[in-house]
């Protein structure tokens, strides 16, 4: 088990919030990572591995504009997959895992290009529309490696950012504007 899935599990039952995980690239190895921890049940709600596209659709809510315009691959994609998973399965926080392990590019993407995503408290994704006015973050990867290296590293990265925007979260040291600066430097999403 990671520091980060001890960290972000230790984090979350202190505050008695609850995560819930969609998962494409890493295919079930977040979660797996997460279940590795003694007590993770006190937390995690649960995960979907949504690897098809039409399943990101129809199990996560991600718009099918959005996959058609752009494929699964992107950060408003990420983005949608955690606010899908956080809502789907009833959680405070909603992570998110998507992009190319190899060996081959996938719709024009290279190897090795993954998104995670985090959607927390203040979300929301009711009627299929994404409104991330509360905390949200994704971080555009571009890793080395096999297949199974890329695989790892994502898993590593969704949890360090998940770590990341929950000491945030609860800082009160973030304002609005810090808020702003974070999302344009990853993309403007």
């Amino acid at each position: 088990m990671t520091y980060q899935a001890v960290e972000a599990l230790r984090l979350l039952t202190e505050r008695g919030e609850t995560l819930a995980v969609a998962e494409s690239l890493t295919g079930g190895l977040v979660a797996a990572e997460l279940v590795a921890v003694p007590g993770a049940s006190k937390a995690f709600r649960g995960s979907v591995t949504a690897y098809a596209t039409e399943l990101k659709h129809q199990l996560l809510g991600v718009d099918a504009d959005l996959l058609a315009g752009h494929g699964p691959v992107h950060p408003e994609v990420a983005l949608a997959m955690a606010a899908g998973v956080r809502e789907a399965l009833g959680a405070d926080w909603g992570v998110a895992t998507t992009g190319v392990a190899g060996p081959e590019p996938q719709d024009g993407q290279p190897v090795g290009t993954v998104y995670v995503a985090v959607v927390g408290p203040g979300a929301d994704h009711s009627e299929g529309v994404a409104d991330f006015a509360g905390s949200h973050k994704v971080a555009a990867l571009r890793l080395n490696g096999g297949r199974t290296e890329i695989r790892r590293e994502s898993v590593r990265s969704v949890l360090g950012l998940l770590v990341e925007e929950l000491v945030e979260a609860h800082s009160g040291e973030r304002t609005g504007k810090a808020r702003a600066q974070d999302t344009e430097q990853n993309g403007g999403f």
